[in-house]
Order: C-alpha cells, then sequence, then structure tokens
C-alpha cells in the first residue's frame, strides 16, 4: 500500500519538537499540505545548505492483516536523518540519507484510522564533503507492505553468464537473500519457489529450494540457481527482462512474494578490458543528479521519464551518480537498456575512515547501495568510493576501507566487478590497494583544475600520457573514464574558460585523446544536467563572476536547455559503436609504446596488426576509418545560450 497523498509538513527551525512531543501528541496548527516524496524547501537559500528540521505528518485508514501477518513502514529514502512515530508510538530511525530502510509498523490499528509523523533532520556534518545540494526531506516513496513470520529479507535477482570466446553463453539466474523466522514458532519446512517467464513469452522456468528448519529469530543464507537454456541476454541494443517471481512459503501458505523484471547479463574484466556479454565495450554517457527544478531531489515520474529521456536523446548508454539511484529510476534505465555506473556515496572521505567504527558506518552504506542496486541488470559495477586518497597504501584507515569494501562487493554480487573511481593526479606510484581491484574509474579534469604544484592538471594534452602510465601501472584492471567536464555559462571564445566554446573543444579534445587508446573502457561526462551545489562553489574557472549555487558543467542548463555542447557530445555518442572492434594485439600494444617502452618493439606490434588486417583486406570495409557510427549522427544545433542559467524556482 503507497502511502502517497494527505501528508502535510510543520518546519521546526528551534528544533523544539521532540522536546514538545510532537512524536506522540503533533500540534494542532502551523502545518501546510505537501507531497511525499517531497523536499522541506525547493529554495536554494546559502543558509538552507547547511540543513533545517521538519515534520511531516499523515492519516491513513490501515487495511487489515491476513491472519499471521502484520506490516511495516517502508521508506525509499530520507536526507538526511529520520525518526518515525506511528500513533504515538516511537517506531525507529534512521541516518542514511540515500538507501531505503524497512521499520515495523508497531501499533498499527487495521481498519481504523492512523497517523505517521515523520522527524526529518537534514543538518550534514562539516566532514562530509558532498559538494551537491544539501536537499532535505521525504525524498523517495513511502509504502506499508505486509510481513509473515517468515521474510525474505534482502531478496537479490543476480544474473550469472558466461560467454565463451567461441560464443554460444550459458546463463543462469541466482537468487540471493537472508531466510529469517520473525515468528515465535519454529519453521521446520520453509521452501523458496522461483517462477521466471521470458521476455516476450514462452515457456517458463520453475525452481524449489527446501531451506533448513529455522528456530525463531533464526535465519539462514540462499542462493537459488535457476539455470535458464537459450537466454536472451540484456544489453543496450536490447534490454530483455525476464519476470521473476519469487515466493516464500512456510507448509502452503506463502509468506512473502517478490516480484521483480530481471536482465541475464555477463560484465567482466579480462586481460585489462571491460566486457559485456563476453564483448569489449566502448562506453559512452553522462552521469546524473537526482535534482530537478521545483522538486530538488524528489523525482515525480514524469522527472524519472525525463532524465531518462534526455539520457536517450545524448545516446548515452552508460551512466553514473555519487550515490545510489532511486529504484523507480534504476527500474527505467533497465527498461532503456541504459547501463549503470553505481556507487557508494564514499566520498573524499578519508578524514571519516580512519577508525574502526568510522569504516564499519561507512561499509554499512556500501551494503545498504549494493543490495538495493544489485538486482538492476544496468549495474554494471558497484563502485566503493570517489577520489579517495591518491597513496591508500600509506593511508591505514583508507586501504583498510578499501580492502574491506572490495571484499563486501564481492560476497554480495559476485556477479559484476568492483570498482573505486579515482582523482587524477600525475606523477604517483602504483598503488597496490587499488590494483586489486578489477576495474578502476579515472576522473580526470586535465585542462580544467590547475592541479597540485608538484601534479599538475593544468595542460589537457597530458591526459593521454597520463593514461598510458595508468595503463602500465594498473594492466590487470580495466580503465574507464568516470568523469571529466568544463563549465560553461557564457558565449565566447574558445581559448577562454567558462565558455560554451571552451565546453565544445574539451569534449571533443578528450574523446579524441580516448579514441586513440582502444584500451579505455569508455567514458562518462560530468554531467548530463546542471544541479544545484553548494553556496560558495566557484566551478574552478577562477573567474571574478557572480556565483548562483548551480554547476555549471552539464550539457543542458538547469532551465532546461541545451548547451552547444551537447550536441557535440551527441554526435560522438551517436556515432561510437558500444563494441569495440580493435585488434587485440594493438590495443594490448599502445599502452608499452606510449612511454618507455622498446621502440623496436612498438614497431614490430603495429607490422604485426597491419598484417593482419592486410590479410583480411577484402572483408574490411574502410581500413583506415575503423569506428563506423552505430547510429545517425546528429546535426549540431546552434541554441541562444547567451544568457545565465535560470536559479532554481525559489
Amino acid at each position: 500500500m503507497a502511502l502517497t497523498s494527505g501528508w502535510s509538513y510543520r518546519a521546526d527551525p528551534a528544533a523544539q519538537g521532540v522536546a514538545q512531543g510532537w512524536g506522540a501528541r503533533p500540534p494542532a496548527g502551523g502545518w501546510r499540505s505537501t507531497t511525499v516524496p517531497g523536499v522541506m524547501d525547493d529554495a536554494l537559500g546559502p543558509a538552507d545548505f547547511q540543513g533545517q528540521v521538519g515534520w511531516y505528518r499523515e492519516t491513513f485508514t490501515a487495511p487489515p492483516a491476513a491472519a499471521g501477518f502484520d506490516w511495516a513502514l517502508r521508506f525509499g529514502a530520507v536526507r538526511r536523518k529520520a525518526q518515525v512515530w506511528l500513533n504515538g508510538v516511537p517506531v525507529g530511525g534512521h541516518d542514511d540519507p540515500y538507501v531505503p530502510f524497512d521499520l515495523p509498523a508497531r501499533g498499527l490499528r487495521p481498519g481504523a484510522l492512523n497517523t505517521l509523523v515523520v522527524r526529518v533532520d537534514s543538518h550534514k556534518s562539516p566532514l562530509v564533503r558532498e559538494g551537491w545540494w544539501n536537499w532535505g526531506g521525504i525524498t523517495r516513496p513511502v509504502q506499508l507492505v505486509p510481513r509473515g513470520a517468515l521474510e525474505l529479507r534482502d531478496p537479490g535477482f543476480l544474473s550469472q553468464v558466461s560467454c565463451p570466446a567461441g560464443g554460444g553463453c550459458r546463463a543462469a539466474m541466482l537468487l540471493d537473500a537472508m531466510v529469517v523466522n520473525r515468528g515465535p514458532a519454529p519453521q521446520p519446512r520453509p521452501v523458496l519457489r522461483v517462477h521466471l517467464r521470458p521476455p516476450g513469452g514462452g515457456r517458463a522456468i520453475d525452481a524449489r529450494l527446501a531451506v533448513r528448519a529455522l528456530a525463531p529469530g533464526e535465519q539462514a543464507h540462499v542462493r537459488l540457481r535457476v539455470p535458464v537454456g537459450s537466454p536472451r541476454l540484456w544489453s543496450p541494443e536490447d534490454p530483455a527482462l525476464y519476470a521473476a517471481t519469487a515466493t516464500l512459503s512456510a507448509g502452503n501458505v506463502a509468506q512473502q512474494v517478490e516480484r521483480r523484471a530481471v536482465g541475464l547479463r555477463s560484465v567482466r574484466v579480462v586481460d585489462g578490458m571491460l566486457r559485456l556479454n563476453g564483448r569489449q565495450v566502448d562506453l559512452r554517457g553522462a552521469s546524473i543528479q537526482e535534482d530537478v527544478p521545483g522538486h530538488g531531489a524528489a523525482l515525480t515520474g514524469a522527472d524519472i521519464r525525463g532524465i531518462v529521456r534526455g539520457l536517450q536523446a545524448v545516446h548515452a548508454n552508460v551512466t553514473r551518480a555519487h550515490y545510489l539511484l532511486d529504484d523507480r529510476l534504476l527500474d527505467a534505465l533497465d527498461r532503456a537498456g541504459i547501463m549503470v555506473w553505481s556507487q557508494a556515496p564514499i566520498y573524499h572521505r578519508d578524514r571519516l575512515l580512519q577508525t574502526a567504527a568510522q569504516r564499519a558506518r561507512a561499509l554499512a552504506t556500501l551494503r545498504g547501495t549494493v543490495l538495493a542496486a544489485r538486482s538492476h541488470p544496468a549495474v554494471i559495477t558497484h563502485s566503493v568510493g570517489n577520489e579517495l586518497s591518491t597513496v591508500p597504501d600509506t593511508v591505514p584507515g583508507t586501504r583498510a576501507y578499501l580492502d574491506a569494501a572490495r571484499r563486501l562487493v564481492q560476497q554480495l554480487d559476485p556477479t559484476v566487478p568492483p570498482s573505486v573511481d579515482l582523482l587524477s593526479y600525475p606523477g604517483y606510484p602504483r598503488q597496490e590497494t587499488y590494483a586489486r581491484f578489477p576495474l578502476l574509474g579515472i576522473n580526470s579534469y586535465f585542462g580544467w583544475y590547475p592541479g597540485k604544484a608538484a601534479h599538475p592538471t593544468g595542460r589537457l594534452a597530458d591526459l593521454g600520457p597520463f593514461l598510458d602510465r595508468m595503463r602500465r601501472m594498473y594492466q590487470g584492471s580495466g580503465l574507464v573514464v568516470t568523469e571529466f567536464g568544463a563549465e560553461s555559462t557564457f558565449a565566447g571564445p574558445a581559448s577562454e574558460k567558462e565558455t560554451y566554446a571552451f565546453q565544445t573543444s574539451y569534449i571533443k579534445d578528450v574523446l579524441h585523446q580516448l579514441d586513440a587508446r582502444p584500451w579505455v573502457g569508455g567514458a562518462i561526462y560530468w554531467t548530463l544536467r546542471e544541479f544545484a551545489v553548494k553556496p560558495d562553489w566557484d566551478g574552478g574557472a577562477d573567474r571574478s563572476v557572480a556565483r548562483d549555487a548551480i554547476h555549471n558543467k552539464g550539457l543542458i542548463s538547469y532551465a532546461g536547455v541545451r548547451k552547444p555542447a551537447w550536441a557535440t557530445a551527441a554526435h560522438d555518442f551517436g556515432a561510437t559503436p558500444l563494441y569495440r572492434t580493435v585488434s587485440p594485439t594493438l590495443a594490448a600494444g599502445l599502452p608499452q609504446g606510449g612511454g618507455g617502452g622498446s621502440p623496436f618493439a612498438l614497431v614490430l606490434a603495429v607490422l604485426a596488426v597491419l598484417a593482419v588486417l592486410c590479410v583480411d583486406a577484402w572483408a574490411v570495409a574502410g581500413i583506415l576509418d575503423l569506428r563506423l557510427p552505430a547510429r545517425a549522427p546528429v546535426p549540431e544545433p546552434a541554441p541562444d545560450l547567451t544568457r545565465r542559467s535560470a536559479p532554481a524556482p525559489r
């Protein structure tokens, strides 16, 4: 049962509501009608970034529960801290702003009116360096869900696919979950069943697992493997989805039923190359923030459709965010065939990884992120952090977190490679901590930010040599440029930072350097659309112009207007085939030739490649242009963008 209507909101600027007992006895006056999902304030006042306190209230009639069942409250997300009361009874709280959580609906009155009260505190610790706007509120849906004596907790519908070099992929769907006995009596014969219907019809597949007997309060980890003959694999060209139903029963009584649209696909790193369904990929896409004018981080269905349409229009086959995306958005990306570089919000947090308790908290965030994202076929990796120390081998807390985080991802979702996204500063030595990750994200701002005195990044031309060195240092890891971008707010020459022309030229130059390195697994621009940021954000252009708390690196303005660079990105993304056709010899040989390798060995490698190509010359169309367009290029419009992006509505 979705709790979507009848909500009201009351601000608590003095944070006096708890002391005055608002949870048990909400005040009669001072409330205004609001929506959930929603944010406490859609304005961008400088003081609001530090956070505020507000209260939500809803009155609803609860349906009766079946015999042996009760109810739980499921929150998609509350930013940042939640305390919850039901009919005056405290039922729990939560303080992770991006992951879903359940609370027992203690004190619920079936068939009668019930009052749900939620206190939200969006104040953010200054040690948390998230630069995006600190939206506060109940930002994702709230539901009332039934619970039986047996619970299927954190079910993950995982894809097991093996694609040998000779073809003929083999596949299975793996259901991973905890079975929990919530009741007061032993459960001698729990049974887990899965029903899988192929996309487009066809013969359904059924599987069954007898779970061991469970005493009251006991739980068991289960994995049920469902082989799928002649699988139809999920991919951006064919986002095929199977209809999966998992039923947990006690005797003949169904205790919990979970339904999901699931996809079968293989994501692996082989010899330092990222592969989807056995084929090397060259990703193209743009990152997103859940931030829409007027709604902030509380997305509506129309907002979600608009984000997906925006990615499709720019021909993105991948996207990325700094935190777990709304499950409704992940569902839409599954259907659209847009891959997701999913990431836990462990962002610039070395200072918050020093103690065992701090690391345990970060790992809990990572766990919640992976468990919520792992059933989505669009998710191709779980990144455990963003822009941590460049030398984790010498930072004990960061090293300990990264090692534990990598192992945790492999445990929770062994079907995709764990990853971590790195700062791009040249001159640092190889880090064994990072080398243990099969997939590395490269956040590059060469040519935009100046970097450090001993590790400069001011010249865009230095990006290529940096990537060559990264390839030599981390030959066993796949490399993807997960972040690059330049601010743009006004018209002017390409030689001047922050102009539309500079941004356009910047994108062309970065992608040109990546095209020359076929072992790079792709590029994700930062970001598709502008979003709100902290009030003191300067964008890195070092210009003395007024700022409006808007991050201006987007291809689309906050007001929704496409910038000239959007057409440049759309043209490249649309003309770049998803799968690499380059010779493996060439892919392996280029990094060694990028600096310090033997010239004679490089010549031999190039001659070997030419020989291979010439032998098959009759079958190769356009031997001098191996990058054939996968889709028709998008014409480059020339919109009028001489004015600054509009600030958020107030």
